[in-house]
Order: C-alpha cells, then sequence, then structure tokens
C-alpha cells in the first residue's frame, strides 16, 4: 500500500522519533483493513497527531480510519471515552476502536464549518452552542484528565517549547501564558466540572445530516466549560474581530465567566501557537503567536521590572 502522508503528520512523528512508525504504517492499515473489512480510500488533511484516511465498510458504509502517532494512546483513549459518552449526537459518532493499534474508525462527515459558513460571527455562536451540548456532569468512576491537569502541564510544556523552539514570541506573552495556566489550575473544582471537548474551532466542526454539524478530535477532558470557550476565542487570523468583545459574547450567551474563558483562550493561542511552529503547521502557527504578542503588549497595565525573566518549566 503506498500512503499519502501529511507533511504535519510526518513532521510530527519525526520530531518525536518515531521514524519507524511512518515505515510501517502501510502494513498497520492493511491489518486493520482485514480485521475490520474495509476499503481504505484517501488521504484526509487537517491535522497533525494522527494519520486519516477515508474507508468504507463492507456493507458501503462511509467512514473514516484514524490512526494516531505513537505516544499518544492515552489521549486517543480519552477521546474515544468523550466520544462514547457523546454517543453521536454533538460529536462524531464512534463505530470501532482498537487502541493496541492507536486506531479509531469513525463515521464520514462533510465539509469543515469554515468551508461552509463565512459569518465568523455565526461560526463562533454555532460552535458555542454544539460544544454546549455535550457539557454534562460526570461520573466518578469516568477515567478523564482534569482541567487541573491540562493547566499544570501548560505551565511547565509552554515555557520548555518557547526555549526548545529559539523563542519564537515575546518572553512577556510565555509570562502571561503561564500565569493563566497557573490561575485556572488553581480555579480547578472537580464538583463543578463536566465533560468538555478541549479543542474547539471551525476545522474541528464538520456537517452532519439536515445541515447540522458535529465535533471531531475531542481531547476528552474534566474541566470547567471555559476550557472549551477558550478555544473558540483563541483566534481566527483572518476574522478581523475583538477577541475580546468575541469573549463577552460567548459569556453572555453561556453565563459562563468572562475571565475564565479569557485566561483558556490565552493559553489555547499560545500552546497552539507553539505547536504549529514546531510541526511546521504555518502560516498558522506564527500567526497565533503574533496575535499573542500583540494582545500582551496592549493589556499589559503596568511595565514590567527591569531584567525579569520568563519562567520556566519545571
Amino acid at each position: 500500500m503506498t500512503l499519502d502522508i501529511p507533511d504535519e503528520v510526518r513532521n510530527s512523528a519525526l520530531a518525536d522519533g518515531h521514524a519507524a512508525w511512518l515505515d510501517g504504517l502501510p502494513s498497520v492499515l492493511d491489518s486493520l483493513a482485514q480485521d475490520w473489512s474495509l476499503t481504505i480510500g484517501a488521504t484526509m488533511r487537517g491535522g497533525h497527531g494522527a494519520l486519516v484516511v477515508e474507508a468504507t465498510l463492507a456493507d458501503g458504509t462511509p467512514s473514516v480510519l484514524k490512526v494516531a502517532v505513537p505516544g499518544r494512546r492515552g489521549q486517543l483513549g480519552h477521546e474515544a471515552t468523550a466520544l462514547e459518552l457523546a454517543a453521536g449526537k454533538s460529536c462524531v459518532r464512534l463505530i470501532r476502536r482498537d487502541l493496541a493499534r492507536d486506531a479509531l474508525l469513525l463515521e464520514r462527515l462533510g465539509p469543515a464549518m469554515h468551508d461552509v459558513i463565512v459569518d465568523h460571527h455565526a461560526q463562533h455562536d454555532l460552535l458555542c452552542d454544539l460544544v454546549a451540548q455535550l457539557w454534562r456532569p460526570l461520573d466518578d468512576d469516568i477515567d478523564l484528565p482534569t482541567g487541573a491537569d491540562l493547566a499544570h502541564r501548560m505551565r511547565h510544556r509552554i515555557p520548555r517549547l518557547w526555549e526548545e523552539l529559539a523563542r519564537p514570541c515575546s518572553a512577556a506573552t510565555i509570562d502571561d501564558a503561564v500565569e493563566c495556566a497557573d490561575r485556572r489550575e488553581r480555579a480547578y473544582h472537580r464538583r463543578t466540572s463536566v465533560l468538555v471537548h478541549g479543542d474547539v474551532h471551525e476545522a474541528n466542526a464538520l456537517q452532519a445530516e439536515g445541515a447540522t454539524f458535529k465535533l471531531i478530535d475531542p481531547d476528552g477532558l474534566r474541566a470547567e466549560p471555559a476550557c472549551d470557550l477558550g478555544t473558540i476565542v483563541r483566534c481566527t487570523p483572518d476574522s478581523g474581530d475583538d477577541l475580546r468583545v468575541r469573549t463577552e459574547r460567548l459569556a453572555a450567551r453561556t453565563g459562563v465567566d468572562a475571565t475564565a474563558i479569557w485566561e483558556w483562550g490565552t493559553i489555547h493561542r499560545v500552546i497552539g501557537g507553539l505547536n504549529g511552529v514546531r510541526v511546521g503547521f504555518q502560516p498558522f502557527g506564527n500567526l497565533l503567536l503574533a496575535e499573542a504578542d500583540r494582545l500582551t503588549r496592549g493589556t499589559a497595565t503596568a511595565p514590567r521590572s527591569a531584567g525579569r525573566k520568563p519562567h520556566r518549566g519545571g
């Protein structure tokens, strides 16, 4: 089998030291096709953490086969858990999973929201309403990472990645993101947390039947709803709207605290930009970091102390 592997997926695998995985992908897809009676089709593009290809079941049902880059098995398991809890309503329907081979088989949906709906305000409102359908309290036995876990990880990963990438944005921007992550980690309460998606944006919402949309690629977290709304205000580089106004609109629409939304948006914006630079997902990575720098400069309330050093992850 000859595979068309997107550059972003190849770069992500190579950056993590998984060249052998790339070489073995054809045999993995062959084995999955045989075991699940699939006909493998064209490669689908858009992400960097998994190879995604069209597939057709033996009865002719169109589907999508997703095989994650190694090292993401835990994340893939959380994604599968979130999809099972959503039960095909607000998120794509999960057909089968095989975590031993890092694979999920999903229903095939239509084009992304950004290709169907032009108006950015309409996109943001639809995303907000769509993800709100996913939010629900979780039983204690549901094994998903928490918003505190995510914020803690970002608090350390952001400055480390910034250094590794030769500081592609300002130190003040990194400080701001780390401080936001610290506040969101301390604000976490299990009692008020819900199931959240974790990566809500117009490329992760695909058209379903009846002109509706479903979300794909959930991270699967037990967190405050602001975590999801923060990805909606992370940035849309070509939208031209004021992100603070967008934050207030979403806060008013949902009753979620605007400060929490803004702080999660800052975290998502900076880590999204750094990851984009890391895997060559451009110009998106640089655009996110440029917007983060602009916002940091524009919202500073006092000069930073001379000689202040950016936070370092431990």
